[in-house]
């Protein structure tokens, strides 16, 4: 890779780039910057929204992993990104699977392969993405916060990953036959803004959309989903690229139903993904606009 700056985004399954950072990521690419993508598992054992498809399931004939590995090569097409990695090599990780706890958030479920991702060698998972740190040398890395975002134990682990290997990758000292030590200068977890969350609930209710954010009310108590408005160092303006974000979307036909009234392209969804919100966690802050946020991911760099 050959562009000054480069970001790292490091994922759980196929799809969750899309949904977090396509914008940023389209963005970025259009922009002549270094994208990478680290997929952890191939989501093997994720929901198949899609009834032609259900056949897929880990519960039935399976094959969704292999049918998601082309999902998100699509995916990664649309979005212009060329440099897509899967921890260790295809496979090498499995999807752990997860549950509904009845607080509403994810959590491991009753059954968890034995090769998933969840119960992995921390050290181990983490040398893989060392190697592409050090080779990559970003100056930015994405991943999840310390909660996956809303539970997923796979989307937790990765975030220990990433986070771990991260500070391995810049020991001077470390496994040094893994590359050259590199030390990050930019980390951010990914984040839902909890003001933009309340206004889009808000505008769907009022478009008459009760599916999207079911449950959720736009005046009452968010969960642990949302980032509150205080704690959020960064929003990237991908408005010029939703659309984009939204093809690339479909490409994970398995995960998303293109007829869906949030997915499909209601405006207020639309409007919803173009925006998106992130959290510094190692780094000096860069530059902030009239909102109080980091336009740019590489600000100050």
């Amino acid at each position: 890779m050959t562009a000054d700056q480069r970001a790292l985004f490091v994922h759980a399954h196929p799809d969750d780039e899309t949904i977090n950072n396509g914008a940023t990521m389209a963005k970025y690419v259009a922009e002549g910057r270094g994208v990478t993508v680290v997929t952890c598992t191939a989501g093997e054992m994720g929901e198949v929204l899609v009834p032609d498809l259900g056949h897929l399931a880990y519960d039935k004939d399976g094959g969704l992993g292999e049918r998601r590995k082309e999902e998100i090569a699509a995916a990664m097409a649309r979005l212009g990104v060329t440099d897509h990695r899967w921890l260790g090599g295809f496979g090498r990780f499995h999807d752990s699977g997860m549950a509904w706890h009845e607080d509403g958030h994810a959590i491991a479920g009753d059954f968890v392969p034995d090769n998933a991702f969840w119960n992995a060698d921390l050290t181990e998972a983490a040398d893989q993405l060392v190697k592409e740190i050090r080779e990559l040398r970003p100056q930015v890395l994405v991943t999840y916060n310390e909660f996956g975002g809303y539970g997923h134990p796979d989307h937790i682990q990765a975030h220990r990953v990433a986070m771990y290997a991260a500070l391995l990758a810049a020991a001077p000292t470390y496994k040094l036959a893994l590359g050259t030590p590199h030390d990050i200068a930019k980390i951010y977890w990914c984040a839902m803004s909890e003001s933009k969350t309340r206004d889009s609930i808000r505008q769907m209710r009022e478009a008459g959309d009760t599916e999207t954010f079911e449950g959720m009310d736009p005046d009452g108590e968010m969960g642990p989903f949302i980032t509150p408005d205080d704690q959020i160092s960064a929003c990237v303006d991908g408005t010029g690229f939703v659309h984009t974000k939204m093809e690339a979307l479909k490409m994970h036909r398995t995960q998303v139903d293109p007829d869906g009234p949030f997915f499909a392209g209601a405006e207020s969804g639309h409007a919803f993904w173009g925006e998106e919100f992130y959290v510094l966690v190692k780094g000096e802050r860069g530059p902030v606009g009239e909102d109080g946020f980091e336009a740019d991911l590489f600000a100050g760099l």
